[in-house]
C-alpha cells in the first residue's frame, strides 16, 4: 500500500476500504463515498447504509476526511487500523439499530 495518488484514485481506495470494514460487520452494509462538486480535491464525505438506514442518518452531517488526510494515512497501518475499527463501529451500530426497530413497509 502506499500514500498519496489522485483524488480520484484515493477516493476509489476509500470506497473500497470502507466498504471491506463495514462488510466484515455484515455483507449488508454498504459505504457510500460523497466526493463530488464542492468537495472535488477537498474532501470527501463518507456514510453507510443498511437497507433504509444510514450512519450517520441523513439528518446529521456525513463523517468528513479530508483528501491529504486519506492519501497520506492509507499509507499508515496505525491510520488504517484507526478508521477501520471506526467504520466496523459504525456498521455495528446500524445493525443494532435494525434489530431494535426493524422498518416495516405498508401495503
Amino acid at each position: 500500500m502506499f500514500a498519496g495518488g489522485s483524488y480520484e484514485d484515493v477516493g476509489r481506495w476509500l470506497l473500497g476500504f470502507v466498504n471491506s470494514h463495514a462488510k466484515r460487520e455484515s455483507p449488508r452494509v454498504e459505504a457510500i463515498v460523497e466526493a463530488g462538486d464542492e468537495r472535488a480535491g477537498k474532501t470527501f464525505a463518507v456514510r453507510l447504509r443498511l437497507g433504509e438506514r444510514y450512519q450517520p442518518p441523513l439528518d446529521q452531517p456525513a463523517i468528513e476526511f479530508s483528501f491529504h488526510e486519506v492519501a497520506a494515512g492509507k499509507g499508515s497501518l496505525a491510520w488504517c487500523q484507526a478508521v477501520a475499527q471506526r467504520v466496523c463501529g459504525w456498521a455495528r451500530q446500524l445493525l443494532e439499530a435494525e434489530r431494535a426497530a426493524p422498518i416495516t413497509r405498508a401495503g
